[in-house]
């Protein structure tokens, strides 16, 4: 965090009037400089593997910005500890517009209450734009006996400790829905964490070498359609659009169960608020487009149109609602 310190001025003195002086030159130069963004490269920050679903998504979205802007829209793919490399990247850049953070809920507002983390979600980062809101898909690999959340929860009483699902980290929502599918069943399932994104546990997966993954729908239909894994469950309140004859895990066998996740686009603190205006509003552009909804609602995502504010009250909101989650099942984790 910057402290800016007041030190005391005699009126009339020279300093004064050189203090005087640099804030009448200080104000047109800032809104200059947010007029004439962006004049160079954008950074956009993902703390996910390439071929994962922010991924996906942080490339479409970069893609139509930069034809938007007429400036390099880059993605930077920095994975590891569930998101918060990047994230304290991002929060420690300068605020001007030329770095940005797309990132999962989860990564960005409940990573802090799992790890040590050098960065505030409440403090330290300007929301700009929600990009999407989703279920998740519980998948099975084809070798396990089991169609239903109620099936596995089944299993998993005849074989405690043994049925395995991977996640891309400790504290990743796909963790954490795991997690609250084995405290709300009362079963004993193994997590195993894999490093950076989902790539590495989906090829185990495939495999047979694990037995269950929570994932978006976008990671993993491919590999459902092409017979490679199978659809147990959305996490949902209610069924998906793009996969009608998959149940939700409430109405499948543990009523009650409900998980969404959420994707979004943040800034460092600070950063001007006509730059923020001009961003949600690209974005919100691009989600609001024909291709944009097809893009997104084929891959089990609502794009969904927020104001920076409403986006910072929703923020806010979840860090709470994480925060009691972890709470409440931190005997599992």
């Amino acid at each position: 965090m910057i402290h800016r310190f007041r030190t005391p001025l005699r009126a009339g003195g020279l300093a004064a009037s050189a203090a005087a002086a640099l804030l009448l030159v200080a104000a047109p130069v800032a809104a200059q400089s947010a007029d004439r963004w962006p004049a160079r490269a954008i950074r956009v920050l993902i703390g996910y593997a390439p071929g994962t679903s922010i991924d996906i998504n942080g490339r479409f979205l970069a893609q139509r910005l930069s034809e938007e802007y007429g400036q390099p829209v880059v993605v930077d793919n920095r994975p590891g500890a569930t998101g918060a490399i990047a994230a304290e990247a991002v929060a420690k850049a300068a605020p001007d517009g030329y770095t940005l953070l797309a990132g999962p809920g989860s990564g960005i507002v409940a990573t802090p209450w799992l790890q040590k983390v050098q960065f505030d979600p409440l403090r330290d980062f300007t929301p700009v734009a929600l990009i999407g809101e989703f279920a998740f898909l519980m998948v099975a690999h084809p070798s396990l006996p089991v169609k239903s959340a109620r099936d596995v929860l089944a299993l998993a009483r005849k074989r405690p400790g043994e049925i395995a699902y991977g996640s891309n980290g400790v504290g990743s929502a796909f963790h954490l829905a795991g997690v609250l599918f084995g405290a709300m069943g009362n079963v004993d399932i193994l997590h195993v964490p894999y490093r950076g994104g989902g790539n590495a546990a989906l090829v185990d997966l495939t495999g047979g070498r694990i037995h269950l993954m929570w994932n978006s729908p976008v990671f993993l239909l491919p590999h459902v359609k092409a017979g490679r894994l199978r659809a147990i469950a959305v996490t949902g309140p209610k069924r998906v659009p793009a996969m009608p004859d998959v149940p939700t895990i409430a109405e499948s066998g543990l009523p009650g169960y409900s998980m969404t996740g959420w994707q979004g686009v943040v800034a460092p603190a600070g950063t001007p608020r006509e730059v923020v205006a001009r961003l949600n509003g690209s974005i919100g552009k691009v989600l609001g487009s024909a291709e944009g909804r097809e893009a997104w609602t084929g891959q089990g995502m609502e794009p969904t149109v927020l104001s920076p504010e409403q986006f910072g009250a929703m923020l806010r909101a979840d860090f709470e609602a994480y925060g009691k989650l972890i709470k409440r099942i931190a005997k599992e984790i």
